[in-house]
C-alpha cells in the first residue's frame, strides 16, 4: 500500500498556511497554536520544537503527547471529505486539524471549536 503524500509532508511547511488562513479572517496565530495544542497535547514550547525539527505529519502525530479525547466529536466536511468517515487513523487526525482550522477561519468561537 502506498503512503499518502501528506504523511511525509513536513508539518513546518503546512503550519504557516494554517496561520495565513486564520489571519486572512482576522484570527490569530495564537488561536491556531491553541487549537493544535488542544488536539495534540503539545505545549506551546513542544509545538515550536516540532516546527523547528521539521518533522513530517506522521512523526508530528506519532510524537504527540495525547490526542484530545473529545477529538472524536469533530464532525463535518473539510476538503470534500467527511472527517468522521476517514478510515486511516493518521489521515483522520490530519483532517481533524484541517477541520478545526477551517472552523476558526469561518469565525466560530474558540469555546465551540475546542469541544
Amino acid at each position: 500500500m502506498t503512503t499518502h503524500r501528506i504523511f511525509t509532508t513536513e508539518f513546518s511547511k503546512v503550519y504557516p498556511l494554517y496561520v495565513q488562513k486564520a489571519e486572512r479572517k482576522n484570527r490569530s496565530k495564537d488561536e491556531v497554536d491553541r487549537i493544535i495544542c488542544w488536539l495534540t497535547g503539545y505545549s506551546p514550547a513542544e509545538l515550536q520544537k516540532q516546527i523547528d525539527a521539521q518533522n513530517d505529519f506522521e512523526a508530528f502525530f506519532a510524537q504527540a503527547p495525547a490526542i484530545h479525547p473529545n477529538s472524536s466529536l469533530i464532525k463535518g466536511v473539510v476538503c470534500g471529505v467527511r472527517v468522521e468517515e476517514v478510515e486511516d487513523p493518521l489521515m483522520r487526525k490530519i483532517r481533524y486539524l484541517d477541520k478545526l482550522i477551517a472552523e476558526l477561519a469561518k469565525g466560530k468561537a474558540m469555546e465551540k471549536i475546542l469541544r
